[in-house]
């Protein structure tokens, strides 16, 4: 996927944020997507997909529309929505936990990855709504892939924007794409962009397409440079522990 600049689109009704841990006692439910913002850079930096979450203490109190697809990544639309449907129980969890996904430094475009995001709470939330959901979490590994790029100056920001758009849309059709985040380019014209993936193979399939040929072609035009990193997040038994580092071929 390319990475776009990023841009406001006007926010809707939304809900309350995840609760206190100790309020998480059962199932997560979704409610529709509908609800929650389309606004970029609430999604992109506040975490908004988490909005998304409905636990049990809140089902008595509101009476809102479930759905199956989660909010996985910045654009909240139709065709970029993640179906649970079609994930095992470690990878719903894992998307679900997702959702909280931010960065925690200002320099997420340059600093070193594993700090530039709040890893740790998205382990602590995964390890809390897997107890919940009556899930034992066993050791896996995700497959990780990190865009560093500098755009060239006075591009065309809304072909920056199709051009992602489509590519994700098209990823997200593969299966598999459990998370994809993009920032916003610094004064530098610098920025970040990341995906979380089920598996390396799904990866591939998902990067296989004729949009992101498209995206790949178009960069010439549209950067100066642009670095492609694979790593691995490795999360261990009971979500109590996890790591990540270079992407090897080696079982886990």
């Amino acid at each position: 996927m390319a990475i776009t600049a990023g841009s406001v689109v006007p926010t809707e009704t939304t809900l309350a944020a995840k609760p206190a841990k100790s309020t998480v006692t059962g199932p997560i439910s979704l409610v529709h997507h509908s609800l929650v913002t389309k606004d970029y850079e609430l999604l992109k930096f506040h975490a908004a997909a988490s909005w998304q979450l409905q636990f049990s203490h809140q089902r008595h109190e509101q009476d809102v529309t479930s759905d199956n697809r989660l909010i996985a990544s910045p654009y909240n639309d139709e065709l970029h929505l993640l179906d649970l449907r079609g994930l095992d129980t470690p990878n719903q969890l894992l998307a679900k936990a997702l959702t909280i996904f931010k960065p925690i430094r200002e320099d997420y475009a340059t600093a070193p990855y594993i700090e530039s995001f709040n890893w740790q709470a998205i382990i602590d939330f995964l390890s809390e709504i897997s107890v919940a959901e009556g899930y034992q979490w066993k050791k896996r590994r995700f497959y990780v892939v990190t865009f560093r790029s500098k755009l060239l100056p006075d591009i065309d920001l809304q072909q920056l924007h199709d051009l992602d758009a489509h590519a994700h849309q098209e990823a997200v059709a593969s299966g598999g794409l459990l998370k994809y985040w993009f920032g916003t380019k610094n004064q530098s014209h610098q920025n970040l962009a990341t995906c979380l993936w089920r598996s390396r193979e799904d990866a591939r399939a998902g990067g296989a397409g004729p949009r992101h040929k498209d995206a790949m072609a178009a960069t010439r035009g549209l950067y100066d440079t642009i670095i492609f990193k694979t790593l691995q997040l490795i999360i261990h038994d009971d979500a109590s522990s996890w790591e990540i580092i270079d992407w090897t071929n080696v079982e886990v």
